[in-house]
């Protein structure tokens, strides 16, 4: 499983509604509202690293209200917790 982190820069007074939207996407686990100098942060989960284009650059910067994003990618899980609700996902075995 690929994870990235997605910073969001959104309008201001469409955050709520770019939050729903972006959290409604396929492969978008969870978003959150946060401080600094972004407005939200989703988790991005899917199978394979090319499906990355199609979630974010093909769905979350696409979403009305989006002003920027910023992409981190993660190397390795740490979490007890995220590594368990991975399995959770129900998703087949890559072998």
């Amino acid at each position: 499983m690929v994870t990235a982190i997605v910073f969001v820069k959104a309008d201001v007074a469409r955050i709520h509604e770019v939050a729903e939207t972006i959290a409604a996407v396929d492969g978008v686990s969870e978003v959150y509202s946060i401080t600094g100098d972004h407005d939200l942060m989703a988790m991005v989960r899917v199978r394979r690293h090319e499906e990355l284009n199609d979630v974010i650059p093909g769905r979350i910067n696409k979403v009305p209200g989006v002003v920027g994003t910023e992409t981190h990618i993660a190397f390795r899980t740490y979490s007890q917790h995220d590594l368990e609700q991975a399995f959770a996902l129900g998703l087949p075995d890559a072998d």
